[in-house]
């Protein structure tokens, strides 16, 4: 990672944890951070445990990225941080927020979870930012794993303190179960016991998302933003998909990932070849094929995504990485100032459908079979009135 971003880099157990620590690192508690309503509820719960107010950023409907020219410069006055998301590994524009960043005097934060192979006018995702976060359960399939890139290297030490008082010891318990899961996984899947896998989770209690988004509970909520900043008041709402997010490594562990990272180019490659067809299709950004990155999902634009969705299904093709409604739509004003512009992000996240680019054909022949339609957005006028974007996201 260090010669890929040309940054000193910091392992972590978890993207989630990284990014704690980063915000805990350049964001005094209270402060206001910028980021993106599309986008997973976890990284919105790691920060409120960090002790700082999301502020949720207008968006490009297009993409999903982040929409600098939407927010008004009141918007921008007494911001702490912006928090980028390139979601799905789309590039946010990066060189602009640095911009905007640089002239306030605060932190450009990135989240390169999903885009551990994207570029952005020339430069790899990841480094631009004060500090940005790379997951290892993405686009290497580690499930485990990522890192903390640093514009100064003289950081490090300091940062790894901070990691090592937040990481819990290694349990031989979790280890095994690591080191069985890919076995189990292969095994659910090839007696096609998927759908019977996860009932049987929900009823043992750790399927934790019956829906898209994970439950609010904002009475135990408000109580734990009491604790703030601080990991233990938040641990049942960041741990979700990740119980082992802050647990520290173990050889086995190591071993695997650093395995699975040697093949990043070729599995690169590979989503880049998916990216260049699906954005092809009808569905897809009819002008992005010649910027293709190598996306970690493909936000393909359908009409109607549930149908798309169910469709996929039956081809035993699972969507993941739904992020719909919004967060400020799910969270409400309580708990994060709203997007000024809110009608995007939410026509985004209703259509979006997130296709992995390394089943392109299966996934286009799908839709063919369906039948589905394109999502073609309204103009701005026809959207005011018919109120679309005024609070929920579909």
């Amino acid at each position: 990672m260090r010669r890929r971003l040309g940054r000193e880099c910091l392992y972590v157990p978890s993207c989630r944890l990284g990014l704690y620590l980063a915000l805990r690192h350049w964001c005094p508690p209270g402060g206001r951070v910028l980021m993106s309503p599309v986008n997973d509820d976890v990284i919105f719960f790691v920060v409120l445990a960090a002790g700082l107010r999301p502020v949720q950023a207008p968006l490009n409907a297009r993409d999903g990225s982040i929409d600098p020219a939407g927010l008004p410069e009141s918007g921008w006055r007494g911001l702490s941080a912006v928090l980028t998301t390139n979601l799905y590994g789309n590039p946010d524009p990066a060189p602009e927020l640095r911009a905007r960043c640089d002239a306030l005097g605060i932190p450009l934060i990135e989240d390169a979870a999903h885009a551990i192979g994207s570029e952005v006018a020339g430069r790899p995702v990841g480094g631009f930012g004060d500090a940005s976060v790379f997951s290892l359960s993405k686009h290497v399939g580690a499930k485990s794993g990522g890192f903390l890139a640093l514009a100064d290297p003289g950081l490090r030490t300091e940062l790894a303190r901070a990691r090592d008082a937040l990481l819990e010891p290694s349990r031989l318990t979790a280890e095994l179960a690591y080191a069985l899961r890919p076995y189990a996984e292969a095994g659910v899947r090839g007696l096609r016991l998927v759908r019977a896998a996860h009932a049987a989770l929900r009823l043992l209690g750790r399927e934790e998302r019956a829906e898209i988004r994970m439950p609010l509970r904002p009475g135990e909520l408000k109580q734990a933003l009491g604790t703030a900043p601080g990991l233990d008041g938040f641990h049942s709402w960041v741990r979700v998909d990740m119980h082992d997010y802050r647990l520290r490594s173990g050889r086995s562990r190591l071993r695997r990932t650093q395995r699975l990272l040697s093949g990043l180019d070729q599995r690169l490659a590979a989503h880049r070849r998916g990216t260049e067809k699906l954005l092809a299709s009808p569905w897809g950004d009819p002008g992005g094929v010649a910027r293709a990155q190598p996306l970690f999902r493909v936000p393909l634009l359908v009409e109607d995504r549930d149908a798309a969705v169910a469709a996929l299904a039956r081809h035993r093709v699972t969507t993941g990485y739904l992020y719909d409604p919004p967060l400020d739509a799910y969270a409400g004003e309580v708990f994060t100032d709203p997007s000024p512009a809110p009608g995007p992000a939410a026509w985004f996240a209703r259509h979006a459908l997130p296709a992995d680019p390394r089943r392109a054909d299966q996934v286009i022949a799908v839709l063919d079979e369906l039948g589905a339609r394109p999502a073609r957005r309204e103009g701005p006028a026809r959207r005011e009135a018919s109120g679309e974007g005024q609070g929920g996201g579909g």
